[in-house]
């Protein structure tokens, strides 16, 4: 139930001692006129909303304004009851080239000569990298990522946590990690092995950081569908999110929340775990207005979280 409490924490949760209320107010601010440094954040389609990483001149690279400003959009997002459905991607030539290592190389540095209080002092900082992309896992709403061109590093890290992954055909992943003398921390090494269901190729790809095509990641289940170009991977994408966004978003998000759950937990626990949620989630109003709208040939329409 600590998982479960987590994912719906979205309603309650506080950020850096700031209440929901104020991330929402914050997030409102952001789509009336204000950008983030890092994201491009638009509304495309109704009860759509995209997040495109938007250095495109960097190639994309995840810097400190990125790792705050995930977190500060998917927790608000989160919280946004007018959102079903969320698709990210990158601008540019690329969908994202990693870390920016320039402006993180401070971060990565911890002053003092003593090994263990360094560490101690260094473990706050890549929990708060990790969360940059466990907040997309923890977003109640699914995540489509589109993919174009290069996703390395940070970037397997970020999609392993979105549900749905789709690519361009020139589109190549690389888990540059070890390159630059680190073992991946924010999600690859966690991840991977359960999206694609191949420990031994999740271990192989992860020691090597050997580059891979599209239709390798097709073929592993990284990806499930390639489309030509950028343009027709978005609106593909966009296409996807607007079709989950006519569902009830009761059943949506309540069927993210236990898929999440079941993954990380047995069978049984997983079935225990959704007769818990739908003893509640099958009382909703969703369920009349579905049943009503089949019956009558109608589209349905549900209301607002």
């Amino acid at each position: 139930m600590a998982t479960l409490g987590r994912l719906l924490g979205a309603t309650r949760h506080r950020v850096g001692g700031v209440s929901i209320s104020q991330v929402r107010a914050t997030f409102q601010r952001n789509m009336s006129g204000y950008q983030f440094e890092s994201l491009a954040v638009t509304r495309p389609r109704e009860h759509v909303m995209q997040v495109e990483m938007n250095r495109p001149e960097k190639r994309n690279a995840m810097n400190r304004a990125f790792w705050r400003e995930m977190v500060e959009c998917f927790q608000a997002i989160s919280a946004e009851p007018d959102v079903r459905a969320v698709v990210v991607s990158g601008a540019g030539k690329i969908f994202t080239a990693g870390l920016d290592l320039g402006d993180m190389m401070g971060s990565l540095l911890v002053e003092g000569a003593d090994t263990a209080r360094k560490a101690i002092k260094m473990t706050p900082t890549i929990r708060q990298f990790q969360e940059t992309f466990s907040v997309i896992e923890k977003c109640p709403k699914p995540v489509i990522a589109a993919v174009h061109s290069a996703c390395v590093g940070g970037g397997v890290d970020l999609i392993t946590a979105c549900d749905i992954r789709l690519c361009t055909q020139d589109a190549w992943f690389q888990i540059k990690e070890v390159d630059i003398g680190l073992a991946a921390d924010v999600g690859t090494l966690q991840r991977l092995p359960k999206v694609i269901g191949n420990d031994s190729l999740a271990r192989e790809l992860a020691l090597t950081s050997r580059r891979f095509e599209a239709e390798e990641a097709k073929q592993m289940g990284l990806v499930s569908r390639i489309y030509p170009d950028r343009e027709a991977v978005l609106e593909a994408a966009l296409d996807l999110a607007t079709t989950i966004a006519s569902k009830s978003p009761i059943a949506v998000q309540g069927t993210k929340i236990s898929m999440v759950y079941s993954r990380d937990h047995s069978v049984q626990e997983g079935l225990e775990h959704v007769a818990l949620w739908n003893s509640t989630m099958l009382q909703s109003e969703d369920v009349v207005e579905a049943v009503q709208a089949g019956m009558q040939k109608r589209k349905p329409e549900f209301s607002k979280l």
